[in-house]
C-alpha cells in the first residue's frame, strides 16, 4: 500500500463505471477515501460497496458535471463527509462519433458543456477548496490520445480533449505557487462501454461489422492488445501520490504504443 495515499480523500467523477470505477478502486486499494461522483445512481451504490471493501470509507454524490454549482456542491460535501480533500479526479465525459459535416449546434454544446466546462468547473472547485484549507493538492484530468491526434469522426471530441490540455497547463501554471499540481492521463483503446458505444456509431455510420472498429484500432498498438481500465487507473494513482510531485501541467500518454510524443 502507498503511504502517500493512505487516508487521503479523493472526489472521482464518472466513478460508476469504466475507467472512473477502476480509478476509485485503485485509489481504494492504496488507501485513499473515495467520493464518488456520477449521475448513475444505482451504479454508484454498487462501486462504494467494492471501495469500502478495501476497508477505507466513501460517499456517493449524484451530480451533473457540467453544471458548475453541482461540481462545487460535490467537493462541499466530500469535505463535510469525509473530512479532507487531497485529489481532484475529473474524469468524466462523453464520446462523439460523427463526420465534421453532421455536427449539429445542440451536439457541439453538450460535448463542450460536459468535456470542457466539467473540467474547468472541476480544476475551479478544487484549487478554491485546496486554497481554503490552505494545503497542497492534486488534479488530475481525463484527456485522451485524441487529444495529442485528431481522428476521422471524433473531430469536435478530440477538439475538447485538446482543450482539456489547454486547462491543464493553464492551470498547472497559474496554482504552482499553491503546491497544486494539475496533469492529465490520455489513454487509448480501453474496453469499455464507451468503446462499445464508439464501435457501434461505425457501424452504423460507415456499416463496418460489429467489433471491427475496435480491432482496427486496437490492431495498431504496439504492445499487442487492447487497454484494460486498470493500465488507466495505475497511470492516474502514481499522478495522485507523492512520488509525482515534481510532474506538472503534463498530458500523459498511456496507449500501449500509438500516439508518441
Amino acid at each position: 500500500m502507498s503511504s502517500s495515499l493512505k487516508g487521503k480523500v479523493a472526489l472521482v467523477t464518472g466513478a460508476a463505471q469504466g475507467i472512473g470505477r477502476s480509478i476509485a478502486l485503485k485509489l481504494a486499494k492504496e488507501g485513499a477515501n473515495l467520493s464518488l461522483v456520477d449521475l448513475k445512481v444505482d451504479k454508484l451504490g454498487e462501486v462504494k460497496k467494492e471501495v469500502k471493501s478495501f476497508g477505507v470509507n466513501a460517499t456517493i454524490v449524484v451530480a451533473d458535471i457540467s453544471q458548475r454549482d453541482e461540481v462545487y456542491r460535490a467537493v462541499e460535501h466530500t469535505v463535510t463527509e469525509l473530512n479532507g480533500f487531497d485529489i481532484m479526479i475529473n474524469n468524466a465525459g462523453i464520446v462523439q462519433v460523427k463526420p465534421i459535416s453532421d455536427v449539429q449546434p445542440e451536439d457541439l454544446n453538450k460535448i463542450i458543456d460536459i468535456n470542457i466546462g466539467g473540467v474547468l468547473w472541476g480544476i475551479q472547485a478544487a484549487a478554491a477548496q485546496f486554497l481554503k484549507l490552505g494545503q497542497k493538492g492534486k488534479i488530475i484530468n481525463a484527456a485522451s490520445v485524441a487529444g495529442h491526434d485528431g481522428f476521422a469522426m471524433f473531430s469536435v471530441y478530440s477538439a475538447t480533449k485538446f482543450a482539456v490540455r489547454a486547462l491543464t497547463q493553464s492551470a498547472a501554471k497559474e496554482y504552482a505557487d499553491a503546491g497544486i499540481t494539475v496533469n492529465a492521463y490520455c489513454p487509448g483503446i480501453v474496453d469499455t462501454d464507451m468503446w462499445r458505444e464508439i464501435d457501434e456509431r461505425f457501424t452504423e455510420i460507415t456499416g463496418s461489422s460489429k467489433g471491427e472498429t475496435f480491432k482496427k484500432y486496437a490492431d495498431t498498438i504496439a504492445l499487442g492488445r487492447a487497454e484494460a481500465p486498470e493500465d488507466v487507473a495505475n497511470l492516474v494513482a502514481f499522478l495522485a501520490s507523492e512520488d509525482s510531485d515534481y510532474i506538472t501541467g503534463q498530458s500523459i500518454i498511456t496507449d500501449g504504443g500509438m500516439v508518441y510524443r
